[in-house]
């Protein structure tokens, strides 16, 4: 634990995780709050879940493309224009009543503006520590980051259960607003500049390590999904409990984070990772109590963060400095598909089939995410006394000769 103390006290490190996490909080909020908002509006998780899907789409398109933009336009000019169409679109859902294609539009346009804040941040790690402290870095902002995925439903599901849910998206805007004013206003932001990349577009996905990251975070955080919205529709009448098994949830993962931090990478790291999920998940739809679904749900929480964390190390070693931006925007669109997904295809299944269906979507998620690694194990880096910093561009230089 002392090497997190010391992260913690390098200059900017305490800082820039505090404004990127309050300004990404929105991310594990607005999924469950749109779903809790328009299933409330037409009784029927379906019609949420298409709203669901269709700010999906927008999240996809934006991810790896504004990412992209801000290696040409920098990092304030791009999250500044997102920040203000994305918490406009929030306003517009919370407050007006549409018919379920114009939820379904207004969600597109807020995907497709959801401002590229982890990208950014992810890309400036590398210029804040040593190699050496990189990789611990990345371990204690995944388990951080689980503040966002876990404890942000806990605090949707309490305010939409005992205010309303037009309290909770409204809740969801300011932590956008005031956490990206934060993160822009960060001195890290404006001393690190993002080289424009020499590639075409996507070509970052050629790379074996990105891929794998961006389609097992997509499975991660769709179980995550899932299960949030299967806990919420388990203790439907009692939203107190609800937020209580969440928050366990949380812990277990914190834990895990960071517990297993240090662990050298190796080639079986996210394969084992993933597992971990699973066993949990699975176990959870046949234990619907509260205490059943506490134990369940924290021993899959104990394999979230460290699997989030073997994500960002083996794409920050793959791939040069200039890239890191558009690759983390994939991972990034991978992981906020898979939470809009993974409530969408468990709020059908919940419909049918009660709260267990929606755990088993999300053993399904977590089941897919293990069995990938195990696959394309080849794709994955062993970074057991590597550094995980990115590679740097090189170019030719002029002399005098």
């Amino acid at each position: 634990m002392s090497g997190y103390g010391d992260l913690l006290r390098t200059r900017g490190v305490a800082r820039i995780i505090s404004a990127q996490l309050t300004a990404r909080f929105p991310s594990g909020m607005i999924s469950l709050a749109y779903l809790l908002h328009i299933e409330q509006i037409f009784d029927s998780y379906g019609a949420a879940g298409l709203v669901l899907g269709a700010t999906s789409i927008g999240q996809a398109i934006a991810g790896p493309l504004t990412s992209r933009w801000m290696g040409v336009w920098g990092m304030r000019p791009v999250i500044s224009l997102t920040l203000v169409i994305c918490s406009a679109s929030l306003a517009v859902v919370a407050f007006a009543s549409l018919p379920i294609w114009g939820y379904m539009i207004v969600g597109f346009i807020g995907g497709i503006a959801n401002p590229p804040i982890q990208p950014a941040v992810r890309t400036i790690y590398p210029k804040m520590v040593t190699s050496k402290q990189l990789t611990p870095l990345f371990s204690l902002d995944a388990s951080a980051q689980e503040i966002i995925w876990v404890a942000g439903p806990v605090m949707t599901t309490f305010v939409a259960t005992q205010v309303s849910t037009v309290a909770a998206i409204v809740l969801a805007g300011a932590f956008l607003i005031g956490g990206g004013v934060w993160f822009l206003a960060s001195p890290e932001v404006g001393r690190v500049r993002i080289p424009r990349s020499r590639r075409s577009f996507g070509a970052v996905l050629s790379r074996p390590p990105v891929l794998l990251a961006t389609v097992v975070g997509f499975l991660l955080v769709g179980a995550c999904a899932a299960i949030e919205a299967a806990v919420v529709a388990n203790f439907r009448e009692d939203g107190a409990e609800a937020g209580i098994v969440l928050a366990i949830w949380a812990i277990g993962s914190l834990a895990g984070g960071l517990a297993f931090g240090h662990i050298p990478i190796g080639p079986w790291a996210l394969a084992r990772r993933m597992a971990v999920v699973f066993v949990g998940t699975a176990a959870a739809a046949f234990f619907l109590d509260f205490w059943g679904l506490a134990l369940t749900l924290l021993i899959a929480g104990a394999g979230i963060a460290p699997a989030l964390a073997v994500m960002f190390a083996i794409v920050s070693a793959s791939v040069k400095f200039s890239e890191t931006a558009e690759a983390y925007g994939w991972v990034g669109t991978g992981q906020l598909i898979g939470a809009a997904l993974g409530s969408a295809v468990a709020g059908f299944l919940i419909d049918a089939e009660g709260a267990s269906g929606g755990f088993l979507a999300g053993a399904a998620f977590a089941l897919l995410g293990t069995v990938i690694p195990i696959v394309f194990v080849r794709a994955h880096p062993d970074l057991r006394g590597r550094d995980a910093s990115p590679q740097a561009d090189t170019e030719p230089v002029s002399t005098i000769s």
